[in-house]
């Protein structure tokens, strides 16, 4: 492990060794590996071998190789004991151990698959399910969820909610969520099923036992509510291909974890729960961000009839980004040449699991980076803005996310969230409406629902010891003596420096702006401390009560910004155990919790600082967004502000259409396009072929082959401006003649 950086995820070995060391501390019980993870080192071990590392000093020790393992131990009898254990790799020692009460890991596809099977298996489900009087050929689909609390059950231990939908084609690709049923079921930890009842489907409803067949009415057209092409039309056959080429390959590097592309350099992490995460990120040598990471994203529902308001997930906490991240190899997910990361999690055994390819890195096109034409002389510079995409991708039941950190030459950073895959759909009676939701297909009721995204931002701008400074954009007041502004046109900023922990909002109206600045290092220009500006993405809060569990449980959704001290055990806003929580151990807690405490600090300015950021999206479904919708994007950004002394993309190359090979207006290439002339041939038909050649270029460039003549020499196109069109025809006719009987070529040759 001597090669091993301390920011690199546990590798295969390191998670067998940890395995083993808790497998002997629990020998002769029966348990389940839920976690085997990485617990990164102390910060402040981290600032120090950071130092060092950078000045290219050796180090005088390396911070110790942690896991962080949770394992829960079965009972004989009683409830599982969900463990939380540290084992010190270097000494493979246990360093601490807590029996966590009351507390649920998170959930995986092996155990739900656990929960969809005894669900089937139920007596009773079966029986309900045989009322039902589904379509003769139609099958049932289960798709458990985690159980979001709301006070109506016992929470100490683990429940899963099963939703009950129809697959009407015998595809297993075909849409079932197209097909919802009434019916639901409660599974227990131990995979009994606990209860089972019938859902409302009107907005008058409760939950009921009174079984009713399906109504046949709600039976529609597959071209209404599939998406997967072996079940759709043919598609439109308009699109040309379009293909990314990097003839001299990629400009970033990678050793190890380890990332390199023009100016920037940064640490690739990854882990079962936040999946994609990055570490000591620097621009030309510069600190600016010790820690980047999507924290906790939360998806509650509005529909308000029981027991609808159990569906709010933590995708983060209760699934894993990492552990659902899809194998980005398998489809068209990332274009160009592309590097790939893996991940690795582990069995319920303790084995290591390899996950491939779950992170890509790739270069992408991003417009225009920046232009100016000289209108006196007509000359322009431009300059095409090249960007660094990390990516990775999840499907959790029925959504999928896309999230990927783009790094710019201007050395900008932007954290874009998609959201895309198909909605989570309940019945409906044909006929009626409800407030909450919109129907897109008979009896398909698509909830309104929110998406809550927290970005956790641990800045380092030029050191540790940040502040976070409020700037508001403000007009001038007119017709003032004392104010110099007579045309009512002027305006100014009014600054402020947080000074507390606690939450902040947005104000579109005053364009508020989030610095985080080194008040230590002034720009010799500005004058001004430098920094980097958060730019949010303005999004709604969180609309549930406050005195709702919604609320209570994920305490990060009532401000969009937040500013913490750092702590090396708060990474999640929502606390480190979403199953099932019952509230206060958000980020909102922890910051009363230092407020009250004597012994602690609550001040933030000249700190070790982390900013969080809520936005997401309030999702109120539409008819396009069905049968899969299309992706709506989110985006962050993280700009410099008065940290260098100029614009730092000045160094990036002109653009050029020799470089880019640009092809030249497309009207101008269709009007001079010489048409091929009907041909024909004495003793049949004729083969005709083409190559169209963009302007100064050889044919090589477009097409597999080039053409070259009898003397050996390769066809080029002379022209700066305009296509050439080659046309050959392979015949055995000698002449080739035109239907008017004139002749194309004197003489070819015979194939």
């Amino acid at each position: 492990m001597s090669d091993t950086h301390p920011f690199d995820p546990l590798g295969p070995q390191e998670i067998t060794k940890a395995a083993k060391v808790v497998q002997e501390l629990l020998h002769g019980k029966s348990f389940n590996f839920r976690v085997i993870t990485l617990k990164e080192p102390p910060k402040q071990e981290m600032i120090a071998f950071l130092e060092r590392e950078h000045l290219e000093q050796p180090q005088i020790s390396r911070p110790a190789r942690i896991a962080h393992i949770q394992v829960i131990v079965r009972g004989d009898s009683g409830p599982n004991e969900l463990t939380e254990l540290l084992v010190d790799l270097d000494r493979s020692a246990v360093v601490q151990r807590e029996i966590l009460v009351g507390k649920h890991s998170f959930i995986d596809s092996a155990y739900m698959k656990d929960v969809e099977n005894a669900c089937m298996a139920d007596e009773r489900v079966q029986n309900e399910i045989g009322k039902l009087k589904l379509p003769e050929g139609a099958s049932v689909v289960v798709e458990p969820w985690a159980y979001a609390t709301d006070g109506m059950n016992d929470m100490s231990e683990r429940t899963s909610m099963c939703w009950f939908y129809m697959r009407l084609v015998d595809n297993p690709d075909a849409n079932y969520y197209a097909y919802p049923l009434d019916l639901c079921a409660e599974v227990s930890e131990h995979l009994k099923v606990t209860k089972v009842y019938h859902l409302p489907s009107s907005e008058s409803e409760r939950v009921h036992e009174e079984a009713r067949p399906y109504d046949p009415c709600k039976i529609h057209s597959t071209t209404m509510s599939e998406y997967h092409p072996s079940l759709r039309p043919p598609p439109r056959t308009t699109t040309k291909p379009y293909q990314v080429v990097q003839p001299e390959g990629v400009s970033f590097k990678s050793h190890g974890n380890l990332l390199t592309w023009e100016k920037w350099t940064m640490r690739v992490g990854f882990n079962y729960r936040e999946g994609l995460t990055l570490h000591d990120i620097r621009y030309d040598g510069r600190s600016l961000f010790y820690r980047l990471s999507l924290a906790e994203m939360f998806v509650p529902y509005g529909d308000p009839r029981a027991p609808f308001p159990r569906k709010a997930a933590f995708d983060l906490g209760n699934d894993g980004a990492g552990i659902n991240a899809n194998n980005l190899s398998l489809g068209c997910d990332c274009l160009g040449l592309i590097k790939y990361f893996d991940g690795w999690h582990n069995t319920s055994s303790g084995e290591p699991l390899k996950l491939p390819n779950v992170i890509c890195c790739h270069e992408q096109d991003d417009g225009i980076l920046w232009k100016h034409t000289n209108f006196r002389t007509g000359n322009a510079a431009v300059v095409r803005s090249r960007i660094l995409v990390l990516q990775t991708i999840i499907t959790v039941s029925n959504y999928e996310y896309i999230f990927a950190f783009h790094f710019g030459q201007d050395a900008s950073i932007h954290y874009e969230v998609r959201a895309t895959g198909i909605l989570s759909t309940s019945p409906i009676n044909i006929g009626d409406e409800v407030g909450y939701g919109t129907i897109v297909a008979p009896g398909v009721l698509a909830p309104y629902h929110q998406h809550l995204f927290s970005l956790r931002i641990d800045p380092a701008i030029d050191g540790v010891a940040n502040s976070l400074q409020v700037e508001e954009s403000n007009p001038l007041p007119f017709n003032e003596p004392s104010v110099q502004n007579p045309f009512g046109v002027g305006y100014t900023t009014h600054s402020k420096i947080v000074t507390d922990e606690g939450g902040l909002d947005l104000d579109f109206n005053k364009n508020r702006t989030f610095k985080i600045i080194n008040e230590a290092k002034v720009n010799p220009i500005t004058g001004t401390p430098v920094g980097f500006k958060l730019v949010p993405c303005y999004s709604q809060l969180l609309l549930a009560h406050p005195e709702s569990f919604h609320a209570k449980r994920s305490e990060y959704g009532n401000h969009a910004i937040w500013i913490t001290r750092y702590n090396d055990d708060e990474l999640f806003p929502a606390g480190n155990h979403t199953m099932q929580s019952l509230g206060g151990e958000g980020i909102n807690s922890a910051i009363t919790r230092r407020r009250n405490d004597p012994d602690s600090k609550s001040t933030v300015r000249n700190e070790d600082i982390v900013i969080w950021h809520t936005f997401g999206s309030t999702h109120n479904p539409r008819i396009e967004d069905w049968p899969v919708m299309p992706s709506e994007k989110m985006v962050v950004g993280l700009k410099p502000v008065n940290f260098f002394t100029g614009n730092p993309s000045l160094d990036v190359a002109v653009s050029s259409q020799e470089d880019n090979k640009t092809d030249s207006d497309l009207n101008l290439y269709e009007a001079t396009l010489t048409d091929i002339p009907s041909l024909v041939e004495p003793g049949g038909g004729a083969n005709v072929w083409y190559i169209d050649t963009s302007p100064d270029s050889a044919s090589l460039c477009t097409v597999p082959s080039v053409w070259t003549s009898s003397s050996g020499s390769t066809w080029r196109n002379p022209s700066k401006t305009k296509w050439s069109r080659m046309v050959g025809v392979m015949t055995e006719s000698q002449p080739v003649v035109t239907k008017d009987n004139g002749t194309l070529a004197a003489e070819f040759p015979k194939h």
